[in-house]
């Protein structure tokens, strides 16, 4: 075997090593995956679980909400929206979503 040979076996030992390394490297690296904001899962969360109003008692209208405290409140029409916005404390108690 001569000296050609032996460097041409070596470099391709070398460069399969390098690339079985980079393989090895890159699939350990994990992307995260995107955090949805807070806000969202807040307000998601409150959509599912509210489906009376909590003025007049009646099935929501998810078009009508307003946000009070950090979480979506929906209410059958707009006059209940109103009366909500005057006493919100007086209706809380009528809400799953303040009730955890």
């Amino acid at each position: 075997m001569n000296i050609e040979s032996k460097h041409l076996k070596i470099s391709i030992l070398l460069t399969a090593l390098l690339v079985i390394c980079t393989i090895a490297l890159m699939s350990c690296k994990k992307k995260p995956e995107p955090a949805a904001p807070e806000e969202t899962k807040e307000i998601s969360v409150a959509a599912v679980q509210q489906k009376i109003c909590p003025v007049m008692a009646g099935p929501i209208d998810k078009d009508i909400y307003t946000d009070y405290k950090g979480k979506r409140v929906y209410f059958c029409c707009q006059a209940c929206k109103i009366e909500f916005e005057k006493t919100p404390e007086e209706y809380v108690s009528r809400l799953p979503q303040f009730t955890e």
